[in-house]
């Protein structure tokens, strides 16, 4: 199964760093987030990735093409499509490189680059901004057993900052310690089945808008919780996060 990965976002809350690169090539580390993000699914058995490119999509291509070079194979070269062989020592994976254009929305890169690569078959979809230990083959299983549509992965994130209760303008209550919260969020990590692919209409659809809409309007969109690490990267501070979590843990929490 392909595991689509949405690398076209503007990464606007970056500051600076969102000007010069894709928000995917943030690095933590050494690497990427985005190498972060495949390699947690090529551990899991999964090899074969489709990235959906639109701002800076250049710097994703330099990546591979420029910086791997040595570790790269091109198969197909078209104007807005490389495919290329990604082999190391450790590891070896494919890699589709679709470029889906600058305003499209999230609904419209999975759409074109399903296109674009004739494709007939359900899929994995994330974001790539996002990192987390959830079980891709249990999300899988899931899917199937429940005859779900589309399954989207759900977290408790937490908070970002304290909590108040307020009462005539007067703080009532004050929490500050950064637990979980009570609300489940959408951390992405889908899998989707192929009709549900129609369901995009336009490149400007938003994948979180109309198809997920009809899906829960059906009673065919679940969600699998996952009660372990998340986290994405939206900011600066994000970035610094996660780069305290690589040098402070001896075994990084969005491994499984």
């Amino acid at each position: 199964m392909k595991t689509f990965i949405l690398c076209g976002g503007f990464g606007t809350r970056l500051d600076y760093e969102g000007t010069l690169i894709a928000k995917p090539m943030v690095k933590i580390g050494r690497n990427p987030i985005l190498i972060h993000i495949i390699n947690n699914y090529y551990d899991q058995g999964f090899n074969d990735f489709v990235l959906c490119l639109g701002h800076k999509s250049d710097t994703i291509i330099d990546y591979f093409l420029k910086e791997n070079k040595n570790n790269i194979k091109i198969l197909i070269k078209e104007k807005k499509y490389i495919k290329l062989e990604f082999k190391s020592k450790k590891k070896k994976f494919i890699v589709n490189l679709v470029y889906t254009g600058l305003n499209s929305g999230t609904g419209g890169r999975i759409k074109i680059a399903y296109n674009k690569l004739k494709l007939n078959e359900d899929i994995m979809m994330t974001y790539g901004d996002g990192l987390s230990n959830v079980p891709i083959k249990k999300l899988i299983r899931f899917h199937y057993a429940n005859k779900s549509e589309v399954t989207m992965t759900a977290v408790r994130p937490k908070q970002r900052y304290g909590v108040l209760k307020l009462h005539k303008n007067k703080v009532k209550y004050f929490d500050n310690s950064n637990e979980s919260s009570d609300v489940l969020i959408n951390a992405g990590f889908f899998v989707i089945q192929k009709d549900s692919i129609k369901k995009i209409k336009h490149k400007k659809i938003y994948w979180e808008k109309e198809p997920l809409s009809y899906y829960l309007s059906k009673k065919k969109l679940y969600a699998f919780k996952h009660n372990g690490f998340w986290k994405s990267l939206d900011t600066l501070k994000d970035k610094n996060d996660f780069n305290i979590l690589l040098k402070t843990k001896k075994k990084l929490p969005w491994k499984l």
